[in-house]
């Protein structure tokens, strides 16, 4: 399985600090003068940054995507400085990878590497973890909504119901397949229009759930999120991944990129289908 990444010519790069600001992610930081990757682990692959390279400093590389290895980053960055080692780490810690900080800090302390990780042992924990970049993809995880029975209302009144979404982002051009919430989740993989036509969908799809939603018709580079969620599968272990989709006819798409993705991959996982229809019923549920 490949994966796209960005690589950076730090000879090129002017510092202008054009491509921190087109990273969702917050993987990229400028670091004595240069721009530098401070989590592979957080780069989408989607390139945007480059666009915001005046100097063409930056390029897409495609490789083979193993399983994500904190040591081995963690070696790879001890060339480029502290400052670096200590931006990855903190970026660790502001996205809730904590068995990764873990590691990494271990690795450190182990090989009598000198870097003072006090900074990052000091920085605050919010409730909320959630990095830099741009906010509407910075990347977060959410305190379960307490549980309670919820019942649809009549349509004459409003009620209220909590939210049952448990990370950010969910588009999943935007989602790191290997982020800590997905490893041994059950996965909902949703159209973009069901939200909008089936009235319960927080209670009745999401609840102890992570969602990814996409359309299988508008969406391009279709061939990512195979990619993604065969990461998904093999990398994260999800348990099970549900897909839920549109009656009409340009939604099984969706379907069909789920189940290349399982073929394709060395594991299988139960793979549900649910088709909602224009009117907001459940037409059919099955696992295939």
């Amino acid at each position: 399985m490949k994966r796209t990444i960005i690589k950076i010519d730090e000879e090129l790069c002017n510092g202008c600090e054009a491509c921190v600001q087109g990273c969702h992610e917050g993987a990229l930081q400028m670091i004595d003068g240069k721009a530098r990757m401070v989590s592979e682990l957080f780069c989408d692959g989607l390139g945007a940054c480059i666009g915001d390279c005046p100097v063409g400093a930056i390029t897409l590389e495609e490789r083979e995507a193993e399983p994500y290895d904190e040591v081995a980053t963690i070696e790879r960055m001890i060339p480029k400085g502290e400052k670096t080692i200590i931006a990855h780490l903190k970026h660790l810690k502001e996205h809730g990878e904590f068995d990764y900080l873990k590691q990494g800090v271990g690795y450190l302390r182990a090989n009598g590497i000198p870097v003072d990780v006090s900074s990052v042992h000091n920085m605050p924990t919010p409730g909320v973890k959630s990095g830099g970049g741009c906010p509407g993809s910075r990347e977060m995880t959410f305190a379960p909504a307490a549980a309670q029975t919820f019942k649809m209302a009549p349509a004459t009144t409003t009620a209220e119901a909590p939210s049952q979404l448990r990370q950010w982002p969910v588009q999943l051009h935007l989602l790191n397949p290997e982020a800590g919430y997905f490893r041994g989740a059950d996965v909902v993989l949703a159209a973009d229009c069901v939200a909008f036509s089936f009235a319960d969908f927080h209670n009745h799809f999401l609840a102890g759930k992570i969602l990814a939603i996409a359309c299988p018709k508008l969406d391009s580079n279709k061939e990512s999120y195979v990619e993604k969620l065969k990461a998904m599968i093999i990398h994260s272990a999800i348990n099970t991944l549900t897909v839920v989709i549109m009656e009409v006819p340009c939604c099984g798409g969706l379907l069909s990129l789920a189940l290349k993705a399982v073929a394709e991959s060395n594991r299988k996982i139960p793979v549900k289908l649910v088709v909602v229809g224009v009117r907001g019923d459940i037409l059919k549920e099955e696992w295939v």
